[in-house]
């Protein structure tokens, strides 16, 4: 264990001393570059700000309207019979939306049945197995104008639910 913690704390000194090295021999202006890389990134976040409150907007529309509530109460049979506890749903439902909302999600339901507890290790594994799908399809590719998003949202979204599917089995074998 000693090995890995020391490789991780140096790695990306090590990264950054290799990328500074590189540029210095190929006479690149490495300090010129990472202020311009910078501002790019400051621009691109300026840029980005109208489709995040737009999609942060919907997100709370949606939970305060009690839409997740009502899908919860619908689909919890279902799930039980899959081995799914109706409880990590809003998270499964919530994690494409919102990465911050999902995070949140995991935190009360940790909090609510231990980390420990199959619904902790689930709520846990999914958080790590699945992707903010609509945030990464309507901000960076709002970002750069991109307008067809159909098929890279289906895939996006299948993606999030095999992610799903996989955390349920994985952890259902592991702890149950």
């Amino acid at each position: 264990m000693g090995l890995i913690t020391t490789f991780s704390t140096w790695l990306v000194p090590c990264l950054i001393a290799i990328v500074l090295l590189y540029g210095t021999l190929k006479k690149i202006p490495s300090y010129d570059a990472f202020v311009e890389g910078g501002k790019e990134g400051f621009s691109l976040a300026i840029s980005v700000m109208p489709f995040l409150v737009g999609m942060l907007v919907a997100i709370s529309v949606f939970r305060a309207s009690g839409a997740m509530d009502a899908l919860l109460h619908l689909i919890a049979p279902l799930l039980s019979a899959v081995g799914m506890p109706p409880q990590v749903l809003p998270l499964a439902l919530m994690r494409p939306l919102s990465g911050t909302g999902a995070l949140g999600l995991m935190t009360d339901l940790i909090h609510t049945y231990g980390a420990d507890s199959f619904i902790g290790r689930l709520a846990s594994v999914m958080q790590g197995s699945t992707d903010t799908t609509f945030y990464v399809v309507t901000v960076y590719f709002g970002a750069v104008g991109i307008h067809r998003i159909g098929d890279a949202l289906k895939v996006g979204l299948l993606a999030d639910l095999v992610g799903v599917i996989c955390a349920v089995w994985i952890v259902t074998l592991m702890f149950s």
